[in-house]
């Protein structure tokens, strides 16, 4: 299960850049490219298509993340070691205690 979640992480991851490059912050990115509005669906379309799979992306890794953390098994519980000194102190005391008693 990890190791098929790994490798969506890295194609989402890849499939990120590629999406990131395509964009341009200044808006001019690829919907800049296609100059007529019937291309693509227009400009305004693709830069929202663009801006879609950029989050959905972005989403697509971190619920991975977290699918990867989650499916890890979980570290057995390490019982404290009591403390060895009480008991025989105790025992120690009460035969003490005895001891004197007769």
């Amino acid at each position: 299960m990890t190791g098929i979640l790994s490798f969506l992480i890295i194609v989402a991851s890849a499939l990120l850049i590629l999406v990131v490059y395509v964009q341009n912050p200044k808006g001019g990115g690829l919907s800049a490219d296609f100059g007529g509005a019937s291309q693509l669906g227009g400009v305004q379309r693709t830069n929202e298509l663009i801006d879609k799979l950029t989050w959905g992306l972005a989403a697509a890794i971190v619920v991975f993340s977290l699918g990867i953390s989650l499916s890890q098994p979980k570290p057995p519980k390490q019982v404290a070691p009591q403390t060895q000194q009480q008991a025989p102190n105790q025992g120690q005391g009460q035969n003490q205690g005895q001891s004197q008693g007769q």
